[in-house]
């Protein structure tokens, strides 16, 4: 026997979980340091051959130095601090490049990034796996918030979905919750939000994840101004610029557009930057969700993540949102002061354990301490 339902949240959270780059390098995805030397190194062919990835070279030689023998690049931080100074002032740089080829090249960089970061996300995580194993038998009153854009959190989130054990939130409204006959191949993914049909002895959880910098498997129309869910298709073509899917079985290549408008999507990635943009409607959803869940949570565990000086939106975002008495927990192989200097910033109320994801989901008693 069937029923519908709604799901609900407690009113607060026991545990926000915080992820930062360290959590998926263990799988192989790039942290912002090893971005820009796997773009112009010559390492990746597609992307040396490709228009796109011709087209940024050519800025960052023209406008900054390194030395791809001495492993030498530029800060991914410097290059997009330069290009939104040019793009947040509307000037141009010179005759070559204007402030009409400077939007274009900024895009192009996030399209690069996107590429790379994709490269290393196509496949299962164990250690994403892990993690929710570690949720699920400890405790289930938990949101994450992450900084990453690629999507193997939510891939290892597969086993609880496919048993109706929990429904993925990511906190705003996708095109893909639409009933319109344009959207009868994309409105596959169940709004946790909404009366979700169960089944006799079934308790799912909802649980939110927000992607506060944005990710590989959203596509944004800034013609209807929503955002589709693509779990599956998140390639780019680097001559184009244009996101493509598969036709299953054969899977046949074709470009993704707007399903209700034909409108070329645009990434929703945040790129980082120490002018960062925090203006776009979705990011700032995102951004008021964050501080609610930061509020009202009793704990908060930050992993694998370092604070970044880029950051300067997360910590004004945590110091607004963060009271005295409010735990804090840092998972983060790092052993240096300036590092805990960052956290203890935030708060008093801060724990260090010098540990690795990895080591941290494998580590039966870790898990307890913090979740204790």
């Amino acid at each position: 026997m069937s029923e519908e339902i709604f799901l609900r949240y407690h009113p607060s959270r026991d545990i926000v979980f915080v992820l930062g780059a360290g959590a998926s390098n263990p799988d192989g995805v790039p942290l912002q340091k090893e971005m820009l030397p796997m773009i112009l190194s010559g390492e990746f062919e597609e992307i040396t051959n490709s228009k796109i990835g011709k087209i940024v070279a050519e800025f960052i030689t023209d406008n900054f130095d390194f030395n791809i023998k001495k492993n030498q690049f530029p800060q991914l931080e410097a290059v997009f601090g330069f290009l939104d100074y040019f793009v947040q002032h509307n000037e141009s740089l010179n005759a070559k490049y204007t402030n009409e080829k400077i939007r274009d090249i900024k895009e192009y960089l996030i399209k690069l990034i996107h590429y790379v970061v994709n490269l290393r996300t196509d496949k299962s995580s164990h250690y994403y796996h892990l993690f929710w194993q570690t949720i699920q038998k400890h405790n289930t009153n938990t949101s994450i918030i992450t900084l990453n854009y690629d999507t193997l959190l939510e891939q290892a989130f597969d086993f609880l979905f496919q048993r109706k054990i929990g429904y993925i939130d990511y906190c705003i409204p996708l095109m893909n919750y639409e009933k319109a006959p344009a959207m009868r191949n994309y409105n596959f993914w169940i709004n946790p939000r909404e009366p979700v049909l169960i089944s006799s002895g079934e308790n799912p959880v909802p649980f939110k994840i927000i992607k506060t910098h944005g990710s590989l498997n959203w596509k944004y129309c800034n013609c209807c101004n929503q955002t589709l869910l693509t779990p599956w298709d998140r390639k780019i073509d680097l001559n184009q610029g244009k996101f493509l899917g598969y036709t299953y079985p054969d899977k046949e290549e074709y470009e993704i557009r707007c399903p209700l408008d034909g409108t070329e999507f645009q990434t929703l990635i945040i790129p980082p930057s120490y002018l960062k943009t925090l203006h776009h409607s979705i990011i700032s959803q995102l951004l008021s969700e964050a501080a609610r869940e930061i509020r009202t949570a009793k704990k908060i565990v930050f992993i694998g993540y370092s604070l970044s000086n880029s950051d300067v939106h997360i910590k004004a975002l945590f110091k607004k949102q963060t009271s005295p008495e409010k735990e804090i927990i840092v998972v983060n192989p790092r052993r240096k002061d300036s590092f805990e200097f960052n956290y203890r910033a935030l708060s008093k109320n801060v724990r260090f354990y010098y540990s690795s994801f990895e080591e941290f989901v494998g580590n039966e008693n870790l898990a307890g301490l913090i979740f204790s």
